[in-house]
């Protein structure tokens, strides 16, 4: 699980009328979140500028319904409203992590494929 958060959209990005989710989609790309194993890297995306949440899986985690993945964004984006920036991303963490564990159970060995370090772009 990798998670980002980036102030705002670029002047060209807004007028070319990206959206929140395609700059996931960029963003997922740039930080490799894609290049796992088993092809199940997944990106919490933070636009703070618009409080939007999006989620990015990579395709190994295609068994995961869009509906479970809009929860987590729909409980993350409940918690930047009420200005609890901190627990809303750990509560996204954290459901994310459960949904991983539930489709690729901890296996002795297994390492941790991507940076934990939150990124700024």
């Amino acid at each position: 699980v990798r998670f980002a958060a980036e102030v705002a959209l670029d002047v060209p990005g807004l007028f070319a009328g990206q959206s929140a989710r395609e700059r996931a989609i960029d963003v997922f790309s740039q930080l490799r979140v894609w290049d796992t194993a088993e092809n199940n890297g997944v990106l919490i995306y933070l636009l703070l500028a618009d409080r939007d949440i999006e989620i990015v899986a990579d395709r190994g985690l295609n068994a995961v319904s869009a509906k479970d993945w809009q929860v987590i964004c729909e409980t993350m984006e409940t918690g930047l409203r009420r200005g609890e920036f901190q627990q809303a991303v750990i509560v996204g963490i954290e459901a994310v992590s459960r949904l991983l564990a539930r489709h690729f159970p901890p296996r002795a060995g297994d390492r941790n494929e991507l940076a934990d370090r939150p990124a700024i772009v």
